[in-house]
């Protein structure tokens, strides 16, 4: 007999060589039903596993977030076989998961297009329907070769493969295989609700000079509900675009001369300078100093700090004086110079030094994304040296300055992950275990729920990465706080400590906001462009019903400035409704019309979005009361 232990400790006992199925069957049909895969000793395996030796298991379902990726990674076989049924000259390639589904990479000359996606999906869903189980065969690298007859992708895969043993999956009655490493659902019918969302081009690997494939986009979820609610997010965020919302409310733009270089326009400005204000009084309230460091610095410098190994395929490099040059792609090193130009003592410490550094990291073409992937961008950096023994208070300082700043733009939900050694990294083992250990104690003393990513460390240290949610249930990384032990030795920084010995302090690297640029492209898709009070390029639009009111309106401008407000007039020869539907379109936070009656008592008809009621009141009252709005960075339009 095998012994099965369960998460809840509770031990099964089964026949040798029962499969995972048989077992997970005598704890209750339902869950076998439900039961997608299963975890034993850490490795996901197939249902269909058989058990030999007395083991730890956990059953996988659509409950977890590795039985949607399983479910997926199954769906991409069966569109796959889809695909070739419809084109039998086609050839697969890879069909990995990606964020939300999976593609696969097709090799087939006639071209697939959105009206063929009807088609593939009705192929499909009539392979769910037959239900054939996905059975797996194993064999040897020679072997493999031998059965994918000369594919030269598949060979290409083959050979790729850390294994000596490959493994190969098959399904339906006509007997359709396909290399993989597994695993996968038990059977078709499992791979739930799905639909074809798009094709692109891909070249194999990324080569440019090999020949373009189709990658065909897809997305699976465990029902119906689920899949149309994923459609109609999708949807939201189409109308949440920010580079569609920045071109309609003139707040940057992308041209040919700069490509991945954002042109902020004097909107874009506004809401720019109203982040870089804040960050910079709250940063002065958490006690960091602010310095500049130059965008440019010699070759030398990044072979010291590391980068030239580790990142030089990212970085822009120039020349000047016949000295090699490399565009900054990250503002450690010269944080580094700025603590090496005095001698310090313990008793500085920590020392805090935010830098809103200007960097430029090379991003392929096909990557650039609007302001979210950009080649230039302003990193909201942080360099922190303390001693060891400050580590942890310093961590926790920064988690919460976190929290104030993500609270202040609205960000209440957000996720942790802490990252560890990756495979190409600088500095010894233990050093990275004691890194390591140091953000795990300070994540528990702040009780903060996290997880555990693997091998996803910077190349210098260990990290912890913060993931905000927006409002529609996306999630976007962007603080993160990494311990670095290494860089602080190989610029050979120092200080004076009680005991009047010369020690290496330790360095805290932190951004919160990480881009700014990106930053602000999350916060205009999160808000739709109707920016809260305090970040919006235009507080008040004033609007006159005719051309009698205008100076009124013009005089009421200037008492807005003088109290800090942004205004401007709409004094075109449009009728009021027509001025109206334009300021709706322009996703002012506020409206002012203003007539005869208004221009006589002093008075403002305040218009509010979202909010059905206008109302009339005295324009000093109205004054005050967005004043009080826009000075405490109140996230709510309404004013009473």
């Amino acid at each position: 007999m095998v012994k099965v232990k369960l998460p809840d400790g509770k031990i099964l006992e089964v026949s040798d060589g029962a499969t995972i199925l048989e077992a997970i069957e005598m704890i209750g049909p339902g869950l076998a039903k439900a039961a997608l895969a299963a975890v034993i000793d850490g490795e996901m395996v197939d249902l269909s596993t058989k058990l030999t030796s007395d083991v730890d298991l956990k059953v996988i379902t659509t409950r977890d977030e590795e039985g949607l990726e399983l479910m997926r990674h199954s769906c991409a076989h069966v569109m796959a076989e889809a695909i070739c049924s419809i084109w039998p000259e086609a050839k697969l390639v890879y069909g990995p998961c990606v964020r939300d589904g999976f593609y696969y990479d097709i090799d087939l000359d006639t071209p697939i297009r959105p009206e063929d996606f009807a088609k593939i999906e009705s192929k499909m869903k009539e392979i769910s329907k037959a239900d054939t189980a996905f059975v797996r065969t194993q064999c040897n690298k020679a072997d493999a070769i031998e059965r994918v007859g000369g594919d030269k992708y598949k060979v290409d895969n083959i050979n790729r493969a850390n294994s000596d043993v490959l493994s190969f999956y098959a399904h339906g009655s006509n007997g359709f295989e396909d290399l993989c490493r597994g695993p996968h659902v038990p059977s078709t019918g499992k791979i739930g609700s799905f639909k074809i969302m798009s094709v692109a081009g891909a070249y194999w690997h990324g080569d440019s000079s090999e020949k373009m494939l189709q990658r065909v986009y897809g997305t699976a979820w465990a029902n119906k509900k689920d899949l149309k609610a994923y459609i109609t997010r999708l949807e939201e965020a189409k109308k949440r675009d920010h580079r569609v919302l920045g071109k309609q409310l003139n707040l940057f733009s992308f041209h040919d001369e700069g490509p991945g270089f954002a042109f902020l326009h004097p909107k874009g400005m506004i809401i720019w300078n109203s982040i870089i204000n804040f960050w910079k009084e709250i940063h002065d309230k958490y006690e960091y100093a602010e310095i500049k460091t130059p965008i440019m610095l010699n070759e030398a410098l990044w072979h010291k700090s590391g980068h030239w190994d580790n990142y030089k395929e990212n970085m822009y490099f120039t020349t000047a004086d016949d000295v090699n040059y490399a565009i900054k792609p990250m503002n450690c090193p010269g944080g580094c110079l700025v603590y090496n130009s005095t001698r310090h003592s313990y008793k500085e410490f920590p020392m805090r030094m935010a830098e809103l550094g200007l960097v430029h990291r090379f991003e392929a073409s096909g990557s650039l994304h609007g302001l979210v992937r950009v080649r230039q961008f302003t990193q909201d950096d942080a360099h922190i040296f303390c001693t060891p023994e400050q580590i942890e208070s310093e961590v926790v300082d920064v988690i919460n300055l976190i929290y104030d700043i993500y609270g202040a733009f609205g960000f209440e939900d957000f996720h942790v992950e802490l990252s560890t050694k990756p495979e190409k990294h600088i500095g010894s083992d233990e050093i990275w275990d004691v890194a390591t250990k140091s953000l795990q104690n300070a994540l528990e003393t702040k009780k903060m729920d996290f997880v555990i990513n693997e091998g996803d460390g910077a190349f210098y240290g260990p990290k912890i990465d913060f993931h905000i949610e927006d409002c529609i249930g996306r999630s976007w990384q962007l603080g993160t706080i990494q311990l670095d032990f290494s860089m602080p030795q190989r610029f050979e920084l120092s200080y004076t400590d009680k005991d009047n010995t010369e020690k290496t302090p330790v360095m805290l690297h932190r951004a919160i906001l990480g881009s700014l640029e990106r930053f602000m492209g999350i916060l205009i898709e999160h808000y739709a462009g109707s920016m809260p009070p305090w970040l919006a390029p235009e507080h008040v639009r004033i609007l006159p019903i005719s051309e009698k009111s205008n100076d009124y309106a013009q005089k009421l401008r200037l008492t807005l400035k003088e109290a800090g407000l942004r205004s401007s007039v709409d004094n075109s020869d449009d009728k009021i409704g027509v001025k109206i539907a334009r300021g709706h379109g322009d996703k002012l936070p506020y409206m002012l019309v203003v007539g005869p009656k208004e221009s006589q008592d002093d008075m403002v008809n305040v218009r509010i979005r979202g909010v059905k009621e206008n109302k009339t009141i005295k324009t000093s009252e109205f004054i005050a009361a967005l004043k009080a709005k826009v000075d405490s960075r109140d996230l709510d339009v309404t004013l009473w």
